[in-house]
């Protein structure tokens, strides 16, 4: 790894990213484990990948309507520190009510597809690939439909492609896997 892409992480400060997320609490909970159903809980996220999200909703490339707004007016700093604090919080399931028989067909797609080749076994996240281990899974589903409809992108497309393949009915069941799935 480069020095420049190791600069966030290296540079960053807990506390201040502690503090410059405050208000992020609402949505994401105060430690990065958010409650709100549609909502990522961002603690245990890899910091490359908390810290690429944020400069693309700064610049417009991932817009939303509360994150948006939010995000214009962070520092490359500011970025750097919230995804070193968020990356330090220990993530805790989201509450899901998965159906086995659909955890099981998930796990075999994932298995099928390769997830665990970025995501890394337990889909824990890597660098710039995130967590997807009891995310919420409103929030995973609608992730990967708008992956498969090509309404949402990741740095490289990668995500864009792997779920061109993706029936509705697999989706589900991958979601259901993953948001079975515990830190």
């Amino acid at each position: 790894m480069s020095g420049v892409a190791a600069a966030p992480a290296l540079s960053a400060d807990l506390e201040a990213g502690r503090l410059r997320a405050q208000p992020c609490a609402g949505c994401h909970g105060a430690d990065g484990n958010a409650s709100i159903p549609g909502t990522p809980s961002l603690a245990g996220e890899p910091v490359y990948y908390t810290h690429w999200q944020l400069i693309k909703f700064r610049d417009g490339r991932r817009k939303d309507p509360v994150m948006s707004p939010f995000a214009v007016n962070l520092t490359d700093a500011d970025m750097g520190d919230l995804a070193a604090y968020y990356a330090a919080q220990a993530p805790r399931r989201r509450p899901a009510a998965t159906d086995p028989a659909r955890v099981a067909a998930g796990e075999k797609l994932a298995n099928a597809n390769h997830c665990t080749s970025c995501h890394r076994p337990g889909l824990v996240g890597q660098q710039q690939v995130p967590r997807l281990a009891g995310q919420d899974f409103d929030y995973l589903l609608r992730l990967l439909r708008g992956f498969k409809a090509k309404t949402a992108a990741d740095l490289d497309g990668t995500m864009t492609i792997a779920a061109q393949p993706l029936q509705d009915e697999e989706i589900v069941n991958l979601v259901h896997f993953m948001s079975s799935l515990g830190p």
